[in-house]
């Protein structure tokens, strides 16, 4: 029994193949580390814009350098006394998950304790929560052994706690004081970095260094100097979740081209940037991907140009609507069921719906007209109009009781209103964050989208312009069979029959089996007593398109993925990165790899200051400092590229689909990607 007990536990333990292995991977260092000590060097070469109000709220920092970190085999006595003191180092999560978070850790407590075994790293639970209940736990070698090239924050999870009061302010200072530490590591995304410049301005003159870490699966943490050079090209995690979702989305890729019955429409995170779905798009070859950037940027030139001829401005060219964006989806469907593919890929970024004008408008207005509602009245706004309908009557009233007939909310904006679902009316006017916020996250984007996308494809097919294309050798060979005249039945029934197309396409005319009667009773091919031949409603049956789709959501799966090698070496590489920043003195600075893009021995570890980043942004409905989030650059060389390969991708013509198959997270093997393509394609 015994031994059955045992062969039973090997089966079913939790300790995989997998674990063991990523648990012995040791990362490669960049050849900085490899020696016995690192020292800063200031980088003159690169120069940043700095916002007034960033020189007025941060001038401790706003001076600081980028620092290159170097290798030296001997230190000065000043910086030896520095390099080799016994540190107590705090560090905290920020936000939410992104593989590589335990690699930054494991990094600073490899070099930390190479250094010197006094040093000792303090993790703090839950983020900022932790720091401010002051909960902690002294990071060990075992802890750091079992989450090595793991993904999660598990270690010792994370938090959105902020440091946004002089009272938190306070409460982290008396912390940080009672643990006598002597550096605090915050590794996070841009808010959390915004933080650590604010953190470190508050503690530089209590000597207490603060080190920011870029981590954001969205890769909206990028960060190039005045002159354009990339210091920063992606935060860690990026790659992986990139990778993860793709891998899911190939999958569906190989099952609609095998039942060719759905349309998977593929939402992936990324609400204010569009990163992983352009990464997403090259690593699967997907059939339509939409990128929220350039429908922003998009301009209806002949409205433009109509304007124009008036002497006049027509502000609603400048940028898609939801309508025209759902048309265009739908252009593109239609083109694919022409060559009898009535399936196919569908990409778009969580966020699409903030790059559409008319919804920010929408979003604009109402945040205001709750928010006032909310100033004047004891109850919210939520509490007192519960139903859509008293939501609606409201603002309708508004319009209608204005002084001066001038209201923030007028007809149009009913009229508009009014159009879209009625399950979008309500998620626009759910309930505000703490903050004002409107909440997109809670916001269906994909479902809004389709909807607009089944309803016109309904009034095309109504019309007759939706059809699916009929091979030509299929329609032949069953006329055949049955022996119906092929020719006389072709011209009948298709417009393109006397072309050399493979694929036919049925008539607009012919929308029902009574419209298809009728033709073939005015050629003569039938009498009225005659039923339709079967062959004919074989083909008619064939060419009436049914639309059908799968929704799917890319988002969380990602983010707990175990990171892929780029992201493990990075991340490692990042955590050597901050302890060298920190032992060479910077503060409020973010660690860094420069030369992503480039081979790993070509990767240049660097401190970035925070300070000169910063730039005011309406945040909540106040305008605030904050590092800006990089959103798609539609002058990039891997947007020109997604430009120039999408039409081949769409494959509207006869033939296999160019799916690819990135396949999965691999951790040993040559084929392994050792960079994101979106970073390789911008190398170039």
């Amino acid at each position: 029994m015994k031994t059955f007990l045992d062969k039973q536990n090997r089966v079913i333990t939790n300790i995989s193949n997998e674990m063991v292995e990523r648990r012995k991977y040791v990362p490669p260092i960049c050849d900085v580390f490899k020696g016995e000590f690192t020292t800063l060097k200031p980088q003159d070469s690169y120069k940043f814009d700095i916002h007034k109000e960033a020189k007025a709220h941060l001038p401790k920092l706003i001076n600081e350098k980028v620092m290159k970190v170097e290798c030296i085999e001997k230190l000065t006595s000043k910086s030896k006394k520095r390099f080799l003191k016994a540190y107590r180092i705090g560090v905290v999560f920020s936000g939410g998950p992104a593989p590589g978070g335990h690699n930054v850790i494991a990094g600073i407590f490899d070099f930390a304790k190479k250094i010197s075994s006094e040093n000792k790293i303090f993790g703090f639970w839950q983020g900022f929560q932790g720091l401010l209940d002051n909960e902690f736990v002294e990071i060990t070698k075992d802890m750091v052994d079992h989450y090595r090239n793991f993904g999660g924050f598990t270690m010792i999870k994370t938090g959105r706690t902020k440091i946004d009061t002089k009272e938190k302010l306070e409460t982290l200072k008396r912390n940080i004081d009672k643990l006598n530490l002597d550096a605090l590591v915050i590794i996070g995304g841009d808010d959390s970095n915004t933080n650590a410049a604010f953190i470190a301005e508050e503690l530089y003159d209590e000597g207490v260094q603060v080190i920011g870490v870029p981590k954001t699966i969205d890769g909206d943490v990028q960060v190039k100097d005045k002159n354009g050079t990339i210091l920063c090209a992606t935060s860690f995690g990026f790659h992986t979740a990139a990778r993860a979702f793709s891998k899911n989305i190939s999958n569906l890729g190989t099952d609609a081209s095998s039942d060719m019955k759905y349309w998977h429409i593929c939402k992936v995170m990324g609400r204010v940037a569009s990163h992983l779905a352009l990464e997403s798009a090259f690593q699967t070859h997907a059939n339509l991907t939409l990128i929220g950037e350039e429908i922003a940027d998009y301009v209806d030139e002949e409205r433009v140009k109509k304007a124009k001829e008036k002497n006049e401005i027509d502000y609603t060219a400048y940028g898609l609507t939801l309508r025209h964006l759902s048309r265009t989806i739908c252009n593109k469907i239609m083109k694919r069921a022409k060559v009898g593919k009535n399936f196919g890929i569908l990409i778009l970024p969580e966020g699409i719906l903030e790059f559409i004008n008319e919804i920010q408008i929408f979003i604009i207005k109402l945040n205001t007209i709750i928010a006032e509602y909310n100033k004047n009245h004891d109850k919210s706004f939520n509490q007192v109009f519960a139903t859509l309908e008293s939501k609606l009557a409201y603002l309708k009233k508004i319009n209608e009781t204005s002084k001066d007939n001038i209201s923030i909310w007028n007809d149009r904006d009913n009229e508009l209103f009014n159009a879209i679902p009625d399950f979008f009316q309500k998620q626009l006017l759910i309930e505000r964050d703490v903050h004002g916020n409107f909440q997109f996250s809670l916001v269906e984007t994909d479902k809004i989208v389709m909807k607009f996308v089944k309803e016109h494809l309904s009034t095309l097919k109504e019309s007759g312009a939706y059809k699916v294309g009929v091979k030509r050798t299929f329609f032949e060979t069953i006329l055949k069979e049955d022996n119906l005249p092929i020719k006389k039945y072709g011209e009948t029934v298709f417009k393109n029959y006397n072309s050399n197309d493979d694929y036919l396409i049925v008539k607009e005319s012919i929308i029902s089996f009574k419209t298809l009667k009728s033709a073939l009773l005015q050629e003569g091919l039938i009498k009225e007593q005659d039923d339709v031949p079967f062959a004919i409603k074989k083909i008619y049956d064939k060419s009436n398109p049914k639309f059908q789709m799968q929704t799917h959501f890319y988002g969380y799966d990602g983010r707990g993925s175990d990171p892929t090698m780029f992201d493990c070496n990075y991340a490692y590489n990042l955590g050597f990165t901050v302890f060298s920043l920190i032992s060479g003195g910077a503060t409020g600075c973010m660690a860094s790899i420069k030369n992503l893009e480039k081979e790993f021995e070509e990767w240049q570890p660097i401190g970035i200051p925070i300070a000169p980043l910063m730039h005011i942004e309406e945040r909540g409905g106040k305008l605030m400092l904050v590092i800006e989030k990089s959103v798609v650059d539609l002058d990039s060389n891997a947007f020109k590229a997604f430009k120039n390969l999408r039409e081949d991708w769409l494959c509207a013509y006869p033939g296999e689909d160019n799916y690819r198959k990135p396949g999965p997270i691999r951790f040993k093997g040559m084929i392994e990607e050792d960079r994101p393509i979106t970073l390789v394609l911008n190398s170039i």
